[in-house]
């Protein structure tokens, strides 16, 4: 990762009464959007509740969502965050670093820093960037790039998709997708 990324992927997960639903937008180094991806809404049965057990957000969010939405955006991404802790496990499936902008004073967050896994420190009350535990590998390109980066508002991406998402939803746009 010598050369800054053209292209910033941003994947969140939410959880309602119709189940779990990503949104990702691939962005320019400037925060324009260049492509869009909404899922469509999972919703785990009983049995996989049962059989997943505490690793169902973990592979539903990362593996089946995010992996889906990664894989049909045709704008690619060199770095991909997620403000959602359990989808930092698409890492797992991808070829891409997954750097999880962790909440200020979350506990697991405090405990991957504590392991060497930061991206990028805590600042303003911003929680740290952090990378997925089994690659620590990425950890030093990531730091690299992230100085680079560091007017960047690695936030508010975010909100803009879970914006998108809600307006989405008003014009009906997940359920004839689901349907």
């Amino acid at each position: 990762m010598t050369a800054t990324p053209a292209h910033l992927g941003f994947l969140t997960a939410l959880h309602d009464a119709t189940g779990y639903l990503g949104g990702y937008l691939v962005t320019n180094l400037w925060g324009r959007p260049l492509e869009f991806r909404l899922s469509t809404a999972v919703q785990p049965n009983r049995v996989q509740q049962i059989l997943y057990g505490s690793t169902l957000t973990g592979y539903v969010c990362g593996e089946l969502i995010g992996k889906a939405l990664f894989d049909k955006t045709g704008t690619p991404a060199h770095v991909i965050l997620t403000d959602t802790a359990d989808a930092l496990g698409l890492r797992r499936c991808v070829d891409v670093p997954v750097v999880w902008v962790a909440p200020p004073a979350d506990p697991w967050a405090t405990e991957l820093a504590e392991r060497g896994l930061t991206a990028r420190p805590a600042t303003g009350g911003r929680g740290p960037l952090l990378a997925h535990p089994d690659f620590a590998d990425d950890v030093p390109r990531l730091r690299e790039l992230f100085e680079r980066l560091s007017g960047l508002d690695v936030v508010e991406p975010f909100a803009r998709i879970r914006d998108a998402i809600a307006e989405a939803r008003k014009m009906g746009v997940t359920q004839r997708a689901a349907g």
